[in-house]
């Protein structure tokens, strides 16, 4: 085995603290070389599909007293080392920032193909909206509850899924792909912060939808 997987898996390793349970760990998820190369190079997210699925979220935000400024979409058919996690400008209909977001590691963490369940105990994603509720101080630092506002993710706050930031997911795009979660939307902590800032102005609760 060379040199540069096994620096590569333990990089991954020292970082794999992040989760969303108090007692849970995160998995090193990066892609055996072989396989990333074969993704070269990243996708970048659909404009068309994302613009449509923005302005539904702002019909649904305008007719549910949501927030219709700003809402975040993840794009969870975009390779985990592409910046696939959106902040979305409702009212001028543009992207404000992407960033890099892991997902759900199911029950084989290595895999690219993002595995959905709305299961506990499950480790995985959950598609549809949610509403982005309440910020707290835990074991991540700052972090965002989140209530699933479909059948498909109706679950996720008992899942204890939530929105929080680790330093195993790294802030530039890569083609070796990034660490994963245990079914919350995990971002990097500078960007974050980022986020933090426009979370925190807004008096009413912005939207999130995940989607593939």
């Amino acid at each position: 085995m060379s040199f540069q997987p096994v620096f590569g898996f333990l990089f991954c390793l020292m970082f794999s603290l992040a989760a969303c349970k108090p007692d849970s760990r995160d998995k090193p998820g990066a892609l055996p070389k072989t396989e990333a190369a074969e993704r070269k190079p990243l996708r970048k997210i659909n404009r068309v599909r994302l613009n449509e699925k923005a302005a539904a979220l702002k019909a649904y935000a305008k007719n549910n007293d949501y927030n219709t400024h700003y809402a975040l979409l993840i794009d969870f058919s975009l390779f985990s080392g592409a910046k696939r996690l959106v902040l979305y400008d409702l009212q001028k209909e543009k992207i404000v920032s992407t960033g890099l977001v892991a997902h759900g590691q199911g029950s084989n963490y290595l895999t690219e193909d993002v595995p959905f369940s709305n299961v506990e105990g499950s480790l995985c994603s959950s598609k549809g909206r949610y509403k982005i509720g309440a910020k707290y101080y835990g074991r991540f630092g700052w972090a965002y509850k989140l209530h699933g506002l479909n059948p498909t993710n109706n679950n996720a706050y008992n899942r204890f899924v939530v929105l929080h930031s680790h330093a195993c997911v790294p802030n530039y795009e890569n083609e070796t792909g990034i660490c994963r979660s245990d079914g919350c939307p995990t971002l990097n902590p500078a960007y974050f912060e980022e986020i933090q800032r426009v979370l925190d102005k807004e008096k009413r609760p912005v939207l999130l939808e995940i989607y593939k």
